[in-house]
């Protein structure tokens, strides 16, 4: 007997994530799932309404849930009352029309923006939360930590499954930079370190939670804490696969955020030990080359 057909609807499909995963299932060939991505062009998942019809007209079985108002942490600290408010709506929406549909499984990303300012590294699954652990980094004004924790609590009534992080966006600026013979300006003084994850991994790890992921807690998705590095080592490998030879010039007026958020991954290897993760300069290299391939056609920032 076959097994069951999965329905498989992922909001956020025309995002950063949503297109990687989009990639990677068009080049499979499981045949008991169809996979529907969504993008703001098919409902605002801010509006009930629309949240509600669009899922209707799919009646997914599982969701993966990739949609909302993100901008980093200049366009959170300037417009941070929008973004609690909008991803709230976003979030109570979708769960809410899983819940209806009776969903059996969602996947749900946050950002380790969630956990708090001071606190003791590596952080891990089980010190998620805000008032118990303090306030939140300051980077967000706490707008991130609020709202994901809300979300938290939502998850954990609704039973969904999971949380990740982490990109960088500097590629459009070393792009500018290099056609205009102007200087490549990076934000603070590139000294903060972060875990970056290339969007074809994260992409493998989601489908796989989506898929064989067992537990109703949390997972952080996060390549390995020996893979940290500094924002000016991100930026320097951006800067060498544009072969970019004007001047960089690190604006120290500008905040720095948090200084790291260095994250455990114990608990995915201890289900995937074997996993590997692009290395930093292959994942930039291959970006770098698609950037150039589409900027003209690609969706800005």
């Amino acid at each position: 007997m076959s097994a069951e057909k999965k329905i498989v609807l992922v909001t956020g499909g025309s995002g950063l994530v949503g297109m990687a995963i989009k990639t990677l299932i068009e080049k499979e060939n499981f045949q008991n799932e169809e996979w529907i991505f969504l993008s703001s062009k098919d409902a605002d998942l801010k509006d009930k309404e629309q949240t509600n019809a669009v899922f209707q007209k799919h009646k997914p079985t599982h969701v993966i849930h990739l949609a909302a108002l993100v901008g980093g942490l200049f366009r959170n600290l300037k417009y941070n009352c929008d973004f609690f408010r909008f991803n709230v709506l976003i979030n109570d929406n979708v769960l809410e029309a899983c819940k209806d549909l009776k969903c059996q499984k969602v996947v749900s990303c946050l950002s380790t923006c969630i956990f708090p300012d001071k606190t003791t590294y590596p952080i891990d699954e089980t010190m998620v939360g805000f008032v118990q652990n303090g306030p939140a980094n300051d980077s967000d004004k706490d707008t991130n930590a609020i709202f994901q924790n809300c979300l938290k609590i939502a998850l954990k009534w609704y039973r969904p499954k999971f949380f990740c992080d982490r990109h960088i966006n500097n590629y459009e600026d070393v792009y500018m930079a290099q056609r205009d013979g102007t200087p490549f300006v990076v934000w603070g003084t590139g000294k903060p370190l972060r875990q970056f994850i290339y969007s074809k991994d994260l992409a493998k790890l989601i489908v796989w939670a989506l898929r064989d992921y067992p537990e109703i807690d949390p997972i952080i998705l996060s390549v390995d804490e020996k893979d940290e590095i500094s924002i000016k080592e991100a930026s320097e490998l951006i800067v060498e696969a544009f072969e970019f030879k004007g001047e960089v010039v690190y604006d120290t007026s500008k905040s720095d955020g948090q200084f790291k958020k260095t994250a455990s991954n114990e608990k995915l290897r201890k289900y995937l030990p074997d996993f590997e993760f692009t290395p930093m300069k292959v994942a930039v290299q291959e970006t770098v080359e698609w950037f150039k391939e589409n900027y003209e056609s690609a969706r800005k920032i």
